[in-house]
């Protein structure tokens, strides 16, 4: 295995790798809890709208069970040398409430439209209240890279 040499990014340049990542990558974890079950975590499918997080499952999954209980989850990009973290709360829509525009979008970057399925799904739309970026740990230090909702650069 070879190192890796670190360059510390600005706020600035951790938001904009942030943003991009948002707006390219297919998969994020979702964690959510259950009182009584405790943690459950999974890949889904997303799609970054610019303001939130969209993401769909069956209505009677763990993860949709776990949010009705608690709305608070935390997601992940799939890197753990390019760590992006999200922490929100979920708006859960009914494929049958969900906005055509939401709806259509989700359709359109996977192919897929759960509202075609058998069953019933449910939409989850996560608007980040604090997201941390950061490569190894030269980048610890200021990994907050928005807080409360606002973007700190």
């Amino acid at each position: 295995m070879q190192a890796t040499e670190i360059t510390r990014r600005t706020a600035a340049e951790r938001k904009r790798d942030t943003l991009e990542r948002l707006s390219t990558e297919r998969d994020v974890w979702v964690s959510t809890a259950h009182p009584d079950h405790g943690p459950h975590q999974v890949p889904l499918w997303f799609r970054w709208d610019g303001q939130a997080v969209w993401m769909c499952t069956r209505a009677s999954s763990a993860s949709a069970r776990n949010v009705r209980e608690d709305p608070r989850v935390r997601l992940a990009l799939p890197d753990a040398f390019d760590v992006v973290l999200l922490q929100g709360e979920v708006a859960a829509y009914p494929a049958s409430e969900v906005s055509d525009e939401a709806a259509d979008a989700f359709a359109g970057k996977f192919g897929w439209d759960p509202r075609t399925e058998q069953g019933s799904f449910l939409y989850l739309r996560v608007k980040p209240t604090t997201v941390r970026a950061w490569r190894g740990e030269p980048e610890l230090r200021g990994r907050v890279v928005m807080r409360e909702g606002v973007w700190l650069a």
